[in-house]
Formats: structure tokens, C-alpha cells, sequence
């Protein structure tokens, strides 16, 4: 093979593939919390953080990261937190259509709350959105790079 023919050659750049996602799956486990570890080590220490960078992206700006993680935190000291957290797990999944598993959305945030807030973080980066700048910001970036967001209707915003 000559060399020179390889470089005269135009280089072919295929699209970017569109990324599929399971339907009806949730894209990772609930006990995969390594997948990403500093959001586990976060929600460990402070899960009312990942919970309010959650709520703000799935109530699509409407809550604040602050006043949703101050609520958790609130609700958490009495022994409520699963109970707050889980609805915003039923809201994540009817966005995507996400079986409620590996049972019932309150089971799941009374038994394993950090596993089910990991796994909704993880849900929300995996699907296009990035809970840890908040709505609007996400909204920016996906103007920014003409994207559809993973959950809203055209023209929606805060």
C-alpha cells in the first residue's frame, strides 16, 4: 500500500449515532451506584443535594435544587424523607415510561432511599439531562447544541 494514496484519500466521518435506550427500562440498576461513584459518595453524605438536583430537573424548573433539597432534608428529619422522594420517583418514571421496580416506588425509597436517588441521578444523566447544573442551564445547552430535551415538549422552558 502506498502511503501517499492514504492521505490523498478523504476521510469519511460517519454521524454521531442516536443514543436507543430500552423501552420501558430503567438504563442501570438500582445497586449500581458505582457506576457513578461521586454522586454516590454525595448522596451518601448529603442525599438531600441529589435529591434536590433531581426535583428541580424532573419538576423542569418550577422547584428549586435548594427548596426541594431543603424540603427533603425537612421531611428526612422526621423520618419522611422516602416518602417525599419516592413521588418524584413516580414523576421520573411516567416521564419515561419506567417500570416501577424493583417494586413499589415507596418500598424502593423506604428501604434502599440512597440506591433510588443514585439510580434517578443516573437516570437523568443517562437520558441527555445533568442534575448537578440545574434546569435552565440544561435547558441553555440543549438550545446551544439544537437538542430536543429527553422529557419536555418543544418550546417548554422555566
Amino acid at each position: 500500500m502506498n502511503p501517499s494514496n492514504t492521505l490523498s484519500q478523504p476521510k469519511t466521518v460517519s454521524p454521531p449515532l442516536e443514543k436507543k435506550f430500552p423501552e420501558g427500562q430503567w438504563t442501570s440498576g438500582l445497586c449500581d451506584c458505582f457506576d457513578d461513584p461521586s454522586n454516590c459518595v454525595i448522596t451518601c453524605c448529603c442525599p438531600c443535594i441529589t435529591f434536590g438536583q433531581t426535583a428541580e430537573i424532573i419538576d423542569r424548573g418550577n422547584t428549586s435544587c435548594g427548596i426541594a433539597g431543603l424540603l427533603y432534608y425537612v421531611t428526612a428529619s422526621v423520618g419522611c424523607g422516602w416518602l417525599y422522594a419516592c413521588t418524584y420517583r413516580s414523576k421520573l418514571r411516567g416521564h419515561f415510561s419506567l417500570p416501577e421496580a424493583p417494586c413499589a416506588d415507596w418500598l424502593v425509597h423506604c428501604c434502599c432511599c440512597a440506591c433510588s436517588l443514585c439510580q434517578e441521578y443516573r437516570e437523568l444523566k443517562t437520558r441527555g439531562a445533568d442534575p448537578s447544573i440545574g434546569w435552565q442551564a440544561n435547558v441553555d445547552k440543549w438550545s446551544q447544541d439544537k437538542l430536543q430535551p429527553p422529557f419536555v415538549a418543544a418550546g417548554m422552558g422555566r
